[in-house]
Formats: structure tokens, C-alpha cells, sequence
């Protein structure tokens, strides 16, 4: 059992953590996809849609915005985890750097954002799939869909990466398809059709029609998209090298997510006007149909499901390594700790899938509203995730500097002024937030739920130093 350290002790010894019973059986491929795949879901695919109705043709300097926020935070993470492969990652460093509190507080914040966005996504899929098959009531298949990926994550921890390889390769997949398309579609390269140019990203109110008022509203609706990033640090630990493969899935993962997300902004805003976008249908479906491509709404239906049902597994995966190394620090029940022949977290894969099935008695008493609760509970917990990386790193990034340089195979980039600027663009969004009507009850529940682990953090800190 590894012993987290705080800010007067050594860093841990070199290599990933000596006593981890967790068991190996990641590839490098099961990484990268994993990094690709983890942020490419319904939020893209469909919410993108919000982005596109407040910031117009400029929708991609929205994207790029939050996208480098997000490559920030996943380039702190990735020199972090480099440097010291755990399997609670962020919650192991924040515990290095600022104390129990932290570790606590950001675990148990961010095991309870999975656990509740796994459960929507249940729920998501099982929408698609009653529209196939309308017959299957929607409670059916939220409970397929549960009992399916609870077997896969208490198997092999190979089976997990098998799984999201897959998965995330036929988004992939999609994403490259639909840019190829689209370039042939504004070049008229396409049979039956007419070169598009780039009219559509100057006309109807210009680049800018809600002026950057509208590009500023546009990261509110897009950045949250971006989270998922943070599994792939955590599966890390299970990975055949942990050092190589944090290092590596990090570096491929952040350019190749912004070039995928503002790519696909650029061909959907240039292909068609702004203006031609509707609320509720996905953009690349109003693209696809208008460039001819016979069932563009079934097809992405399907990569739709397909980046649920991922993001479902990947979640699931996330919630219980988490839990785990809460457990093993002395944060979560000890009972949680029990790890199969193969390494499988067993206890901590149930636990944290318990309240998927709970979703299924709630989908049966209220399958349209019950989640817009617990999200908006959740929604604004990613930001403070994020700041807590952000503030871990820059105390660690000192101490492994002083300590172990070697260790420092994957640096943050222009250390420490843009870390410090990273956290500057989160109070921003949070700013923005308190001032968007929409937002607002978001950041409020949200800072509710937060308040809340904190205070038993609190409490816990007190008895510890009373004992």
C-alpha cells in the first residue's frame, strides 16, 4: 500500500508506485485511444449545436480558447503523473502538495461527477436505443447497458482497454470521415455539387455576429466538453510503463483533441450558415444532410450510442480506481480495497456502479427530469478539479525540480507564468458563469456539493489533529 507523502516528506521512489496491487495489462495503443477518445462524445456531437446559436462563425476561436485551456490542464496533469504514476492521479498529487484535505476533497468530488455522468450516459444510450426499438422500454436497456460494462470492468483490466481502443476508434474514425467530406463539400470536390468557399464564414452577421460577447459565451458552452481528458493519467498506472506511456498518450492526445474539435467547427460553420444550425439537432447531421449523405441522422444516431456507451466505460473505469486509491489512503471504507487474482478492484467497480442501477428505478419514476438535477449538482465540479490540479502542480513542479529532475520527462510549458494563467482563465469562466442566467444554478449546486466535501474534509483534518 503506498503511503501518500505531503509537503515535508520525499517524493516517492523512482519508477511507479513499488506495493500497487492493481494489475497491469494496458498497451500504449489502449492509451492513446483512450486519450483521443476519452473527450470525443455526445458533448461534441450534438451540444456543440448551443456553441454554435450564441457565438456564430466564431464558435472556433470559442473551441480554440477552451481547448487551450484544456491543453494546459492536461499538460500539468501529464508532468505530474509522469513524474509519479498513481492510480488516484490527481487526487494522489493534490494529496503531495497541499495535504489530506485536498486529496480527499477532489477524489470524492470527482468519483461523484463520474458516477452521476455515467448514470446520464446510461440513460442517453438507452434513449437512441428505444427509438430502434421502441418496443424495449428505456428502463430495459439502461439496465443492459449496466450489467454489460460492470462485467467488462470487473474482468482484466486489458478488457477495459479493448473495449475503449475500439470504441474510440470508431469516433476517430467518424470525426476524420466527416472533415474529409467537408473539405470535399467547400472545395465542390463532391459529385452534384457546387464549391462552398469560406462565404458562409463572412455572411450572415460576419465572422463575429454576437461580437466577442458571443465568443465568450461560446467557451461557456463548449469548455465542460472537454472534460474526460483527466482517465487517461489514471489508467496510466496500469499500463505495461507508466513513465513512457503517461508522457506519450499526453503528447498525442491534446493536439490531436483541438485539432479534431476546431476542425470539425471549421468545416460546419464554413460547409453551411451559422444560421442553418438547430437547436437540438447536431450539427454534423444538418451538414451531412445537406452535402447528401443518405441516413446522416441514423449514422451519427449510431457514433452518438457508440460515444455514450465509451464514455460509459471509461467513466465507470475512472470512478473506481479513484475510489480505490481513496481507499487505500484511508479516505474511502477499507472494505473497497479487495483486488481479484487479476488485479481488479472489484469492491471499488461496484461501488461506484451502484448508482447506475439506482438510475434504473429512477428512469422507471422520472425518465425526462431527475438528471437535470443531479447534473447541475456535478456540472461546475470540473473547474474546481482542474484548479486543484493547477495549484498541485505548481507546488510540485518545485520539489521534483529540487528533489528528482530526471523525473521531469513531460514539463508544463512556459512554467510557471501560463500555469498561473490557466487558473486566471478558470476564475474568468466561473465570473462568467455567476453573470449567465443559464449557468448560474449550475455553479451554484455545484458549489454546494463542493462546500460539502469540504466541510467533512474539514472536520476530518480536525480529528486527525486532535487524535
Amino acid at each position: 500500500m503506498h503511503d501518500p507523502r505531503h509537503d515535508d516528506a520525499p517524493l516517492p521512489s523512482e519508477g511507479p508506485l513499488p506495493d500497487e496491487p492493481l494489475g497491469g495489462g494496458l498497451k500504449q495503443r489502449h492509451l492513446t485511444m483512450l486519450g483521443l477518445g476519452g473527450v470525443i462524445g455526445a458533448g461534441l456531437f450534438v451540444g456543440s449545436g448551443a456553441g454554435i446559436e450564441v457565438a456564430g462563425p466564431g464558435i472556433v476561436v470559442s473551441y480554440l480558447i477552451a481547448g487551450a485551456l484544456a491543453m494546459c490542464v492536461m499538460r500539468m496533469l501529464g508532468e505530474m503523473s509522469a513524474a509519479m504514476p498513481a492510480s488516484g492521479s490527481f487526487s494522489v498529487h493534490a494529496e503531495r502538495a497541499l495535504g489530506r484535505w485536498a486529496g480527499f476533497s477532489v477524489g470524492w468530488l470527482y468519483w461523484f461527477l463520474l458516477v452521476v455522468v455515467l448514470a446520464v450516459e446510461a440513460t442517453g444510450a438507452a434513449q437512441i436505443a428505444n427509438g430502434w426499438a421502441p418496443s424495449v422500454p428505456q428502463w430495459t436497456w439502461v439496465l443492459l447497458f449496466m450489467v454489460v460494462f460492470t462485467a467488462a470492468n470487473l474482468t482484466a483490466v486489458k478488457n477495459f482497454g479493448e473495449f475503449e481502443f475500439w470504441f474510440a476508434s470508431l469516433k476517430v474514425f467518424a470525426i476524420v470521415a466527416f472533415l474529409v467530406l467537408g473539405l470535399l463539400a467547400i472545395f465542390g470536390l463532391l459529385p452534384d455539387t457546387d464549391p462552398v468557399g469560406f462565404t458562409h464564414l463572412t455572411g450572415d452577421g460576419g465572422f463575429l455576429p454576437h461580437g466577442w460577447q458571443g465568443v465568450v459565451s461560446g467557451v461557456l458552452a463548449v469548455v465542460f466538453a472537454f472534460g474526460g481528458l483527466e482517465v487517461v493519467t489514471i489508467a496510466a498506472a496500469e499500463s505495461d510503463d507508466p513513465v513512457r506511456s503517461v508522457a506519450r498518450a499526453v503528447r498525442s492526445a491534446v493536439f490531436r483533441i483541438l485539432f479534431f474539435y476546431v476542425g470539425s467547427m471549421l468545416v460546419i460553420v464554413t460547409v453551411l450558415p451559422w444560421t442553418a444550425q438547430k437547436a437540438g439537432v447536431s450539427p454534423y447531421v444538418t451538414v451531412l444532410d445537406a452535402i447528401g449523405i443518405p441516413s446522416a441522422g441514423q449514422i451519427m444516431n449510431i457514433v452518438v450510442f457508440v460515444a455514450l456507451l465509451s464514455a460509459l466505460n471509461a467513466n465507470l473505469y475512472g470512478a473506481s480506481r479513484m475510489v480505490f486509491s481513496l481507499a487505500e489512503r484511508g479516505e474511502a471504507p477499507r472494505s473497497l480495497l479487495k483486488v481479484s487474482g487479476g488485479g481488479v478492484p472489484r469492491r471499488a467497480v461496484l461501488a461506484s456502479v451502484a448508482f447506475g442501477f439506482v438510475s434504473v428505478l429512477l428512469n422507471l419514476k422520472w425518465p425526462d427530469s431527475v438528471f437535470l438535477y443531479m447534473l447541475n449538482s456535478v456540472g461546475a465540479v470540473l473547474l474546481f478539479v482542474w484548479a486543484l490540479i493547477a495549484v498541485s502542480q505548481l507546488r510540485l513542479r518545485r520539489r521534483i525540480e529540487a528533489e528528482a529532475p530526471e523525473r521531469l520527462v513531460l514539463k508544463m510549458w512556459a512554467f510557471p507564468w501560463l500555469t498561473w494563467a490557466a487558473l486566471a482563465a478558470m476564475a474568468s469562466v466561473v465570473g462568467l458563469m455567476l453573470t449567465d442566467d443559464g449557468a448560474r444554478p449550475q455553479l451554484l449546486w455545484s458549489t454546494g456539493a463542493t462546500a460539502a466535501v469540504l466541510a467533512v474534509a474539514g472536520v476530518r483534518e480536525l480529528r486527525a489533529r486532535r487524535a
